[in-house]
């Protein structure tokens, strides 16, 4: 049975999914049908470094999650992880490092589909020019996440100067 609580954030009402004690989405405004409303340990640690992440204070998360999906998505949603914060990747260059160059639509189709945002970091994908193209919690969220990235980069990076 799939449990789910939710957490604010500066681009809606984030839906923190749990099931068997891992993480199988983190949505935006939107609950699973069937869902159950119930606070959990994994929930709870989830919101609470999503509140970190947005505080500026975490930049990567240590969570359980529920891999599903076919080989090629996983290895896709594997590398989104290592694209550091505050820096953005071409589809093209995310097929490239699972090792399919030429299945670039594949892994616009597995970025679309990672279950997880923001903790598996699909919005750090852009189009080839650099520009935004589709995120599942829309446009605006995709614009928003990557500024704050880009900007708490900026300011941790010229903060450490002094």
């Amino acid at each position: 049975m799939i449990r789910y609580m939710c957490c604010d954030s500066p681009i809606g009402k984030l839906v923190v999914c749990e099931e068997s004690d891992r993480l199988v989405a983190i949505r935006l405004n939107e609950i699973p049908i069937g869902a159950v409303p119930e606070e959990t340990s994994v929930g709870k640690e989830a919101c609470s470094q999503l509140v970190d992440y947005f505080r500026g204070q975490r930049k990567d998360f240590q969570l359980p999650l529920a891999w599903k999906g076919t080989p090629f998505r996983q290895r896709v949603w594997q590398v989104l992880l290592d694209i550091p914060y505050g820096e953005t990747r071409t589809y093209a260059q995310v097929a490239e490092a699972v090792g399919s160059p030429k299945a670039v639509r594949a892994a616009g189709g597995a970025c679309h589909d990672n279950p997880w945002l923001i903790v598996v970091p699909c919005h750090r994908v852009v189009g080839s020019s650099g520009q935004l193209t589709g995120y599942a919690a829309g446009l605006e969220a995709k614009r928003f996440l990557l500024e704050y990235e880009t900007r708490n980069a900026q300011s941790q990076l010229f903060s450490s100067r002094d």
